[in-house]
């Protein structure tokens, strides 16, 4: 049994929270309840001002079931639109209508995009989704200028890359992402924005963390308030990265610098920072610092993901366009060999037997 409180936070989102609750407790030996683990996506829950919108959502899994869990009402997928427009995907040969369909009636106006993960076809996903963005939602219909700004799109998981059985990283959503954003501003001139970004290293996700951590310890009973949060991960530009810069918000005084690591796109950063606003109407104020704990087995590795710099060194930077390269944010609190370290290292850290 879990004795402190814990949150089972992960940028995966092409899952149910209960799928992942039952496999960390099969893998673990205990029980983890799916109020206990955070997906890329859950913090979309407090975009309530979506959620009666139509919107288009992007990426695999239980789609459709984990948007209507979030809240949304009006839920579009992207197979729904490619059947409701069958000239848009012509990429792949075999796909292409053999005779020309009739005319589309009574498809609904698409007002935003989520994008929960990295999609199967790229190309179907890329193609229909600028349609939407260049037609302001009505994709059988041509406009004679490009709409701009276009339509709110929310984003999951920025993470570029991601460690599976193969010996190098492979591409996550964040290149997805970073495809869209290119194809893009290739075709209009126009930079891709973004309503908000949420996942790690987004600080909105690790403010949701915080608010369920204190919820969890308000439930067993606590008396001391939580002062301490400890984030351990593999992924020095999403687990590391998301820590400090929280760490950062946690030292600030005001609740509008939430986005500090925010460089660009002032829409996400407004959208960000109200859902931050309302988290923090919700949460104690008693969180003074998160430390950062980088593990060695996974996408970090000795030697090998963050290498001693001199400070003239440049650095491949793989987080999100729209968060500022801080070097300092990639530097852990501490590097331990494995998870169980690292909660030996937060015990000791806290006095705990």
């Amino acid at each position: 049994r879990l004795r402190v409180p814990v949150v089972f936070l992960t940028n995966a989102g092409n899952c149910l929270r209960s799928s992942k609750a039952r496999e960390l407790s099969h893998a673990l030996g205990l029980q983890v309840s799916p109020e206990q683990v955070i997906l890329s996506h859950s913090p979309l829950q407090l975009f309530r001002q979506f959620h009666q919108r139509y919107m288009l959502v992007a990426g695999q899994g239980p789609l459709e079931e984990n948007a209507y869990n979030l809240g949304f009402k009006h839920v579009v997928t992207i197979e729904a639109l490619r059947k409701a427009y069958p000239l848009l995907d012509m990429v792949d040969l075999s796909r292409r209508p053999k005779q020309l369909p009739p005319p589309t009636t009574g498809f609904p106006t698409i007002e935003g995009v989520v994008l929960f993960g990295e999609p199967v076809r790229w190309e179907t996903s890329l193609q229909l989704i600028t349609d939407v963005l260049l037609s302001n939602g009505n994709p059988g219909a041509e406009l004679q200028e490009v709409p701009y700004p276009h339509l709110p799109i929310l984003a999951c998981n920025m993470d570029l890359l991601w460690m599976a059985e193969a010996k190098m990283p492979r591409f996550g959503h964040g290149t997805f992402l970073l495809c869209l954003e290119s194809i893009y501003k290739k075709v209009t001139g126009k930079e891709l924005k973004y309503e908000a970004l949420i996942g790690k290293p987004s600080p909105v996700t690790y403010r949701y963390a915080q608010f369920l951590i204190q919820q969890q310890a308000e439930k067993q009973g606590w008396k001391a308030p939580v002062q301490r949060l400890y984030a351990v991960g593999d992924n020095p530009m999403s687990d590391v990265y998301g820590a400090n810069l929280y760490n950062n918000y946690l030292k600030s005084a005001r609740h509008n610098q939430a986005q500090a690591g925010l460089k660009g796109s002032p829409q996400a950063a407004s959208a960000q920072a109200e859902v931050s606003l309302e988290l923090g109407n919700d949460c104690h104020n008693s969180v003074e610092s998160c430390e950062s704990i980088l593990v060695c087995t996974g996408v970090y590795r000795h030697n090998g993901d963050v290498p001693k710099r001199t400070e003239t060194e440049e650095r491949v930077f793989h987080g999100h366009r729209d968060f500022s390269f801080n070097p300092s944010l990639l530097q852990a609190s501490y590097i331990v060999q494995d998870v169980d370290e690292a909660v030996q290292l937060a015990f000791k850290k806290e006095n705990w037997s």
